[in-house]
Order: structure tokens, then sequence, then C-alpha cells
């Protein structure tokens, strides 16, 4: 997992677009790594495979709910609140694992997720409402890009 500025943001783009993506993605790779490179952090739970385990099952649930008509946005505040935590989370945790600055993944993790949030609502919006592509059909894609581009990321 290559740590940079660029990085931290992009998980964070991630996790806008699905919450809990972010924080699987990251989970699941640090707890394949050997030795445990958040060993003697206060972000060490998240390289644990019980953490990771917990997150692909919310992650998997949160793809199955995304299909469901007539959810919440996600860019209303409670829905992009969890988003901004979840970027911030996976931005820090991410730098910590490779020794770059925290609170600098955190922000960087959290705009991500701000960004990645509005952009990918509009563009699926757009492409639903004005260029008539089935949502579910966009759901599918947007799932396929936020999971390629996350495994991108993080490995």
């Amino acid at each position: 997992m290559k740590s940079s500025p660029l990085s931290a943001f992009s998980i964070g783009v991630v996790s806008g677009m699905r919450a809990f993506s972010g924080p699987a993605l990251v989970s699941q790779k640090l707890s394949a790594e050997t030795p445990n490179p958040l060993f003697n952090s206060r972000l060490a739970f998240m390289a644990s495979p019980k953490v990771a385990n917990v997150f692909k099952v919310l992650a998997g649930g949160e793809l199955i709910g995304d299909k469901i008509p007539h959810g919440p946005d996600r860019i209303s505040p409670p829905q992009l609140i969890a988003r901004l935590a979840s970027g911030a989370t996976s931005g820090a945790v991410l730098s910590e694992a490779r020794g770059a600055s925290v609170r600098v993944g955190a922000l960087l993790g959290a705009a991500g997720a701000l960004a990645g949030a509005f952009a990918f609502f509009h563009l699926r919006r757009y492409l639903n409402h004005d260029q008539d592509v089935p949502d579910p059909l966009l759901a599918v894609i947007e799932d396929a890009i936020t999971y390629g581009a996350g495994w991108a990321v993080v490995k």
C-alpha cells in the first residue's frame, strides 16, 4: 500500500461513493500484512482480521441497500457526515500505516469523501434523469468503480 497525499484523498473519494468501502478496503489490506504496520498505534485495531470482517459485512450491506429505491441521498447531512468520517478514518489509517502524517491523511480523506459524494451523486443523477440510464445499472457500475479504484489505492 503506497502512501501519498493523493492516496489519502483517493481513499476518501472511494468512501464518498460508498461509506463503508474505504474502511473495508484499508482494513482488509492491513489485516493481511505482516508485520502489522500499525503495531503500537492507536489505530492498530484497523489491522485486525475481525475488524476487517465487520467492515466487509457492513460494506456488503451497503451495496445491497444502495439498490433499494427511495433510500436517503448520500449528500443528505447524516449520510454525508458518515462519509466524511469514513474518509477521514480511512485516510488517517492509510497514512499512519505508511509513516505519513495522520492529521494530513484524515483531512485529505475527508476532503476526498466530500468531493466523491457530491461528484458521484450528481453524475448518477444526471445519467439517470437526463440520459435515461437505469439507476440499478448505474449502481452496479458505481460499485465496480468504487472497489476497482479502492483496490488500486490500497495495493
